[in-house]
């Protein structure tokens, strides 16, 4: 009776699964169950017929000519999104800053197998994605997911991957699949991104005009046209150049939502961000804050002169007016002065639309000099400017000051930094994930000097600076303030046999499973391995214990309880059981014969009031 505690499907989700699992919420008579002829196993199926009808007219066979945007490898791309991985995260608290607190992440790894590993866990959890993807310029290096290429020794000897495995390269002009490596290259990530979105979430795109064009037409695709925003673009540079014949000098961000009535319906208005900064006082009719009433004078300044309340000065309104704001209790005398209360929905109300030109303090030459200061060194060319990402900040998580931001090429970490810099400016509780291949910085640079050999090596130390510096800034108002980070590595699976799913073994061949960890691998690697697998997010708080010799793991007080020591004893389960778990995860190792799991399966239901469906989906080994 192995088959009575389930094995943990360890790879990520497939993509191809959860369209169809989309597709049967709306359309459910369109499926049918088939049975497989080999496993015996009943499955759903799409009937395509029966879909057909209930479309309608609006159903093309591809057939002539019609409007698309292709490329060379966008099937392939496509494809890829879709594939499930079986790449873990590990964790790495040795790099971490405040590991038991924090609720911020930064992941080291291929962005397209980190996002595909974070699906179970944060699909439809996250409010905002900024990311600045390589431009495509001939310089830049591209993530290279050349799928028609499948010996590894080739792409070694080519240089397009690395020593661990990972694949990136300069796409150069020279290349004939220039415009179109970089297409598939963001396809993939951005299909496997949207599905993190909440429904009213956003994703901003940095790209500078040499694959604006194309970036538009794929973000059409990916997120539908009718959820495109706006097209912004922004001043990064002050100077002329003669690199062109027109000296360019803004870069555009492409701006979507996922579902864009959901985030009217939740901003309302996407407004000038300071017009609903400082509202820190409130009354019965809501929050306000003060505004002054005096004006300059001058005759030509047409602002009146006179007492009121036994002030002298020239006042905005007239006496009259003056008068009425204080009978409506709208007038606040303050020591010397008069100030008049203004309320956040009046300023809600009456704020102007975002342009689409934002001419401002986001140059890239003053995002350099800062960081430059902050690290002391020039560590990183072109950063972006913080206050370029404040500002989106303020856009779309004004009201949801708790929102998780992601940003998977996150380069060196402006992301991060300016998260917590406008955390320290309104008492939010906003959180990151940071996610970053670990590119290599060149050999003769001022960073590899300064010694960080690797770009994420650069962006965590940005990290514990910028926190530091904000918490020395303001140490009165930022001492509950979030400055730390949980780092998690990419890497190959935990487990020696990863040619199968532990759901494709054959009952007889599970006993493989007992021994199936690699040496290297600790038990927190394969707890937050499992988490993934299962769900469960990865800032969680963990608490540990020992009973009986064996190491018990509290995920959140119970969303899920873990133990991977050998030979558990009953008490160890009832301690397990004590906690109320949601989840209870085992290893296979943990049990010396099959009565052992079928006491434990017993015992589960009994302590918890658990029925055999629930015992059978709420405990896993792996």
């Amino acid at each position: 009776m192995t088959d009575i505690l389930k094995h943990l499907d360890l790879n990520s989700a497939d993509g191809t699964q959860l369209n169809l699992d989309a597709l049967y919420q709306i359309a459910p008579s369109a499926f049918t169950e088939v049975r497989d002829d080999k496993t015996g196993e009943i499955s759903r199926k799409v009937n395509f017929e029966v879909l057909r009808r209930l479309l309608g007219d609006h159903v093309t066979d591809g057939d002539g000519e019609m409007y698309q945007f292709t490329w060379v490898g966008k099937n392939a791309a496509r494809m890829e999104a879709a594939k499930p991985t079986d790449k873990t995260l590990r964790p790495v608290v040795e790099d971490s800053l405040d590991w038991d607190n924090t609720k911020n992440i930064y992941i080291e790894g291929d962005n397209l197998e980190v996002l595909k590993l974070l699906q179970r866990s944060y699909m439809g959890k996250v409010k905002m994605i900024y990311i600045d993807p390589p431009y495509n310029t001939g310089n830049d290096f591209v993530y290279h997911d050349d799928f028609a290429r499948t010996a590894a020794e080739e792409d070694f000897k080519a240089g397009n991957v690395d020593e661990l495995g990972y694949r990136f390269r300069k796409n150069t002009d020279t290349n004939g699949k220039f415009h179109s490596d970089w297409c598939s290259m963001i396809y993939s990530r951005l299909l496997v991104a949207r599905s993190l979105l909440t429904e009213d979430g956003v994703i901003f795109i940095s790209i500078g005009d040499d694959e604006n064009a194309n970036l538009i037409k794929i973000c059409d695709e990916v997120f539908g046209e009718h959820n495109f925003i706006a097209d912004i673009c922004h001043k990064h540079r002050a100077s002329v150049s003669n690199d062109r014949i027109i000296s360019e000098n803004h870069n555009h961000i492409a701006f979507y939502a996922k579902e864009i009535n959901e985030v009217f319906a939740q901003q309302k208005n996407i407004g000038e961000d300071p017009v609903l900064d400082g509202f820190n006082r409130e009354d019965d009719k809501g929050k306000y804050k003060l505004a002054p009433v005096d004006g300059p004078g001058g005759a030509k300044k047409g602002n009146p002169f006179y007492e009121f309340m036994g002030v002298e000065g020239y006042w905005r309104y007239s006496k009259e007016t003056m008068q009425k704001l204080y009978d409506n209790g709208l007038l606040i005398v303050t020591e010397n002065n008069l100030q008049k209360k203004y309320y956040e929905d009046q300023a809600r109300q009456s704020r102007k639309k975002v342009t689409t030109w934002w001419d401002a303090d986001f140059l890239t030459s003053s995002a350099t000099s800062y960081l430059q200061k902050l690290m002391g060194c020039k560590a990183f060319d072109n950063p972006k400017s913080i206050n370029l990402l404040i500002r989106m900040l303020k856009m779309m998580t004004h009201f949801d000051k708790d929102a998780l931001i992601l940003d998977f090429f996150s380069g060196s970490a402006t992301t991060a930094h300016a998260v917590m810099q406008l955390n320290a400016e309104d008492g939010g509780n906003r959180r990151y994930i940071c996610v970053q291949l670990p590119e290599e910085t060149p050999e003769d640079s001022e960073a590899r000097k300064a010694g960080y050999a690797t770009i994420p090596e650069i962006a965590k130390e940005r990290i514990r600076r910028a926190g530091a510096k904000i918490k020395a800034d303001s140490p009165f108002t930022t001492q509950n303030l979030d400055t730390g980070f949980r780092v998690y590595r990419l890497d190959a699976s935990n487990y020696e046999k990863v040619s199968l799913s532990p759901k494709e073994y054959k009952q007889d061949q599970l006993d493989l499973f007992a021994n199936n960890i690699k040496d290297d691998r600790t038990d927190l690697d394969l707890l937050y391995g499992s988490m993934l697998a299962w769900g469960v997010r990865l800032d969680l708080p963990l608490l540990t214990e020992t009973v009986d010799g064996c190491t018990i793991y509290t995920v959140n007080e119970g969303d899920l309880v873990a133990c991977f020591s050998p030979d558990i004893t009953d008490k160890v389960v009832a301690a397990m059981a004590d906690k109320s778990p949601l989840r209870v995860l085992f290893r296979d190792a943990c049990f010396k014969e099959d009565a052992q799991k079928i006491n434990i399966y017993e015992q589960f239901k009994q302590a918890l009031d658990w029925a055999d469906n629930d015992a059978f989906n709420n405990i896993r080994v792996i």
